[in-house]
């Protein structure tokens, strides 16, 4: 009994053991070579991500989560036209670019962070919106003599430029090829025509001195010959006289070959010193076109841009104050429109307050306004400058069209007082009928005044 349970309790831990190893195996992940394995989640520390390259790790269910990047460099090419450099000339440099995922532990968690769950092809976009604005900054710095002759220093200026900022986002640079730089203006095509005719010239120079120093080399060595074969004549002579004829014969013909030599010597000197006065001539006006011509060009073409410039700025200017032009027309035309409304606003509640009746509202509106009327008629008498009247009276007393009698002179004045008109008369006029309250016209007896003037004899 005891037997079997002991059996029983072996093959069940052992069922226990192979089934955990199991589970262990399955939350165990391994990391290639090419790749690096990025654990998220529940990390431990202040760490969002853990990165591995290499070897694996575990990845605990429901807290932990696991992704991989891919480590393939990825090769960029950057076609770039029109970067302004030092001198303000645009260069056309266009390059390839080798980048990857870095290995150091700092980049492999900025990539973690930025680029993990990226395509290629989104990866690519953002490093080459990277370097394109990097590689302008670098071009700009230098001169075109920098950026053509001093390839290294180029590079180099590149990447301290580029790689920094690919760090920020996990990348790293590992290989720039700039494949040919050209320029608009064909400055760098001038500065290659120049050095090749200096080249040429400097050739030709070389040569020159070179039959310099072997027509030298040779008149030294025709010296010493002649220096031998005198010495060896002088012997000759102390011995035999005869041989006196053929060394006059011999020292003539030396003579002669001598002068040969020296006039051969002259021509190529002269040659020369021609050629050398040529190829100066040539490189002193390839240097004026490089030293004159081509800034001249430049500073034509810059006086179009600031004009061109200078246009559009005035276009815009133009524009600006049409715009504002128009927006205070709108500004002062919604005013109006709003003491419109208002005024609308005002009347609706004024006929509203007189029961819907739009006569007793107008006739509101010419009380408010009587005191004006009535100081219009009253400044109307008072402007009046009377200097002097004179008033013909026959002394007869003549009856008026209200059947009242009176002079002339009286009846003159009666008629310029009647003819302002009252005040009900001015209501009247307007169409409207004064209310009761402000008093009505009666037919008021007249005073019948009986003047008699006499007439004078």
């Amino acid at each position: 009994m005891n037997i079997s349970f002991l059996s029983t309790a072996v093959v069940a831990f052992i069922v226990f053991v192979f089934s955990f190893v199991i589970f262990l195996s399955k939350l165990y992940r391994r990391c290639p070579s090419n790749k690096v394995l990025v654990v998220y989640g529940r990390v431990g520390g202040s760490k969002a991500v853990q990165c591995y390259h290499g070897g694996g790790t575990f990845v605990w269910p429901l807290i932990q989560g696991h992704s991989f990047l891919d480590l393939t460099p990825r090769t960029i090419h950057i076609p770039l036209k029109g970067a302004l450099s030092h001198q303000n000339i645009r260069v056309n440099v266009p390059s390839t670019f080798t980048v990857a995922i870095g290995l150091v532990s700092e980049l492999m968690n900025n990539a973690a962070v930025r680029l993990l769950g990226l395509e290629h092809k989104e990866i690519e976009s953002m490093a080459t919106e990277i370097i394109i604005g990097q590689l302008r900054l670098t071009v700009a710095s230098l001169r075109i003599e920098e950026i053509n002759q001093d390839r290294e220093r180029f590079l180099d200026s590149i990447k301290k430029n580029i790689e920094p900022e690919l760090h920020k986002i996990g990348l790293t640079l590992l290989n720039v090829n700039i494949t040919d730089i050209t320029d608009e203006s064909e400055y760098i095509d001038s500065i290659g025509k120049k050095a090749s005719a200096t080249a040429v010239n400097q050739a030709k120079v070389d040569v020159a001195e070179q039959e310099k120093q072997g027509d030298i080399g040779k008149s030294l060595a025709e010296k010493d010959r002649r220096v031998s074969v005198a010495s060896y004549n002088a012997e000759a002579v102390k011995g035999e006289n005869d041989s006196k004829a053929q060394i006059a014969l011999t020292n003539a013909m030396l003579a002669e070959k001598e002068a040969e030599a020296l006039q051969r010597s002259e021509i190529a000197k002269q040659n020369a010193e021609a050629e050398i006065q040529k190829a100066r001539a040539l490189a002193q006006t390839q240097f004026l076109e490089a030293d004159q011509i081509v800034p001249q060009e430049i500073k034509k073409r810059k006086i179009k841009i600031e004009a061109d410039a200078e246009a559009q700025r005035q276009v815009l200017i133009a524009k600006g104050e049409a715009e504002s032009i128009l927006a205070l027309r709108q500004a002062e035309a919604e005013g109006i429109q709003k003491l419109l409304d208002a005024k609308a606003k005002g009347y609706e509640q004024l006929v509203k307050a007189c029961n819907d009746d739009a006569k007793s509202a107008s006739t509101m509106l010419l009380i408010e306004k009587l005191e004006e009327v009535v100081k219009m008629q009253v400044e109307a008498i008072k402007n009046i400058k009377i200097d002097k009247i004179v008033v013909w009276d026959g002394g007869n007393s003549n009856v008026g069209p209200d059947g009242a009698k009176g002079s002339t002179t009286s009846n003159f004045i009666s008629q310029l007082v009647k003819s302002l008109p009252a005040l009900h008369d001015v209501a009247s006029m307007a169409g409207l009928e004064l209310p009761q309250f402000l008093g009505q016209i009666k037919e008021k007896s007249i005073i019948k005044e009986e003047v008699t003037m006499p007439m004078k004899k």
